[in-house]
């Protein structure tokens, strides 16, 4: 309806307290007339009003009741878009099992209707929510399903937002170059489409990756440059995003004060606009900087809080740094009993997030996402060559229904034909080829035939396991930056070495480093060069 367009981009986002007084209108009509859709859309504005000023048990509210009037309409993509609407509140509140849920049933939805741009949407949602809750593998898997439909669709906009949020998974990680790769390629999106207020998530994100890298300087910069852009376009979240990570990067700098003041201004917003997860974080990293300084009773009271409210929120990266926080502080207090407590808890969050069954998965999610692209690539390029093939031939039948008599002109036709589709067939075989420089053959023959391939056993390899002896003890010993500065030395080392013998490095993990020999391709030396 036009009079819900109006509402929608007149005042929504301008003068959100006016939508009532307008939906009123909306709804009455919808009552007196027993039209149904208008008091759907009445009902949504009003939840859309209430959730951009942050009443989100009000919006909660209308959500619901225009769900119903859209279901009870029939109207399957309006009832997809309450469920995704009523999905952001609960994230917003913090309440990622109920989002999940939401965002599932809207995704369920958008399938049965064949709303690509809304399955799309939904993947991106369902993978920021996945993230939060600490399941890497299977957010990467969500947004790796939104990217490849927005790429389908031609929606820069939104394929920028998937391809920033697959290197938030990848910076999560650990693996800086690939989160890079991904920013970088969301940030010329968001410039070719004039987005700047996701042009400054995405400036915060490189930043990350540069403290990451202990170039504090750029890192400064690029966080200064995000939240100048979200304080210029009003939006609050980035902004107080930013502030955070300026306080992250004076903490590096073992600058605490200023650290501790641009985590409290990050803290304001967080709690002024209502951001649950954002208010936890804040609190634990404040209560990490006064235990590293030496306020160490004050920062376990932060951290203790920080704790306790990302239990209830059922962020597992939160934990993890709440009890890595309690532990250092207990354990300067001599508290030893308290401090293997939270070291064991610690260490168990850690692990959830950062284990050998998640390096595999990512790398097998990698690996089919890179084969179904070109696997993609390769058949909308045969289908453009046979479009090509087709008008080949309808042009021929022209000539030929032309000149019944030309014998001569149709054999020559039929030779161009024939020439056409064996230089398809060698185009296709060419295909084929370089599907085999990326797979074994037996692997892509598996693939074209069922979809998928199964795992194959190779009788022979050599696979290294290396540790480090006493790494337990060091690290009670070592800050956290020092020790991951050692470890990064010794892990590029350990890099050159297997290169230098011919062994694949799979993954590191915590303080092992696994390499294999033998591998991909099976050899009788795979001892030896291990």
């Amino acid at each position: 309806m036009a009079f819900s367009r109006y509402i929608m981009f007149g005042y929504m986002y301008s003068r959100p307290d006016t939508v009532p007084e307008l939906t009123r209108e909306l709804l009455d009509y919808g009552r007196v007339h027993d039209y149904g859709i208008a008091i759907a859309q009445a009902h949504n504005l009003d939840g859309i009003a209430n959730d951009v000023q942050g009443n989100y048990e009000e919006a909660l509210t209308h959500y619901q009741k225009a769900l119903l009037a859209y279901e009870e309409a029939g109207k399957i993509k309006g009832a997809a878009n309450c469920l995704a609407n009523i999905a952001a509140v609960y994230a917003s509140q913090g309440n990622y099992a109920q989002a999940l849920e939401f965002d599932q049933k809207a995704l369920a939805r958008r399938k049965e209707m064949g709303d690509k741009q809304g399955m799309a949407g939904s993947y991106n949602n369902i993978g920021l929510i996945q993230r939060e809750m600490g399941n890497y593998p299977a957010a990467l898997r969500s947004f790796m399903s939104s990217s490849a439909i927005f790429e389908e669709l031609g929606d820069d906009r939104h394929l920028s937002k998937a391809l920033g949020n697959l290197g938030i998974v990848y910076k999560d990680q650990g693996d800086l170059e690939r989160a890079k790769e991904y920013y970088e390629k969301a940030l010329r999106l968001k410039e070719k489409v004039g987005e700047q207020d996701g042009e400054s998530q995405v400036l915060n994100n490189l930043g990350e990756i540069y403290l990451r890298q202990d170039n504090y300087a750029k890192a400064l910069e690029y966080f200064e440059r995000s939240g100048a852009i979200a304080a210029d376009v009003g939006d609050k979240g980035v902004h107080a995003v930013s502030l955070g990570n300026i306080g992250a990067t004076y903490a590096e700098m073992d600058r605490y004060a200023e650290a501790v003041a641009a985590y409290e201004k990050s803290l304001l917003i967080k709690e002024g606009i209502g951001d649950k997860r954002g208010v936890a974080h804040a609190i634990i990293n404040i209560g990490s900087i006064h235990v590293e300084s030496g306020s160490t009773a004050t920062g376990l009271a932060k951290c203790l809080d920080g704790l306790e409210q990302s239990e209830e929120l059922g962020s597992i990266p939160d934990m993890e740094q709440a009890c890595e926080c309690l532990y250092t502080g207990y354990k300067a207090i001599g508290n030893a009993g308290k401090a293997l407590q939270y070291f064991q808890r610690f260490v168990a969050y850690r692990d959830s997030m950062y284990n050998e069954d998640n390096t595999k998965e990512f790398t097998r999610i990698e690996m089919q996402y890179d084969f179904d692209k070109k696997e993609a690539a390769t058949q909308a390029e045969q289908e453009k060559k046979d479009a090509i093939a087709a008008e080949e031939l309808r042009r021929q039948k022209v000539v030929r229904n032309g000149f019944m008599g030309g014998f001569a002109l149709v054999a020559l036709f039929a030779g161009i034909f024939f020439t056409q589709r064996n230089r398809i067939g060698k185009e296709k075989a060419r295909s084929e080829e370089l599907l085999l420089n990326i797979l074994p053959e037996e692997v892509a023959e598996e693939l074209k035939e069922k979809g998928e391939a199964d795992a194959k056993l190779i009788d022979q390899v050599t696979v290294l396991f290396t540790d480090f002896k006493g790494f337990t003890a060091m690290s009670e010993q070592l800050s956290p930056k020092a020790l991951v500065k050692d470890l990064h030395e010794c892990f590029r080392a350990f890099d050159n070495i297997c290169e230098d013998h011919g062994l694949e490095k799979i993954k590191t993990i915590g303080d092992a480093y696994m390499a294999a020999g033998g591998l991909p391709v099976p050899n009788e030396t795979h001892a030896k060069d291990a």
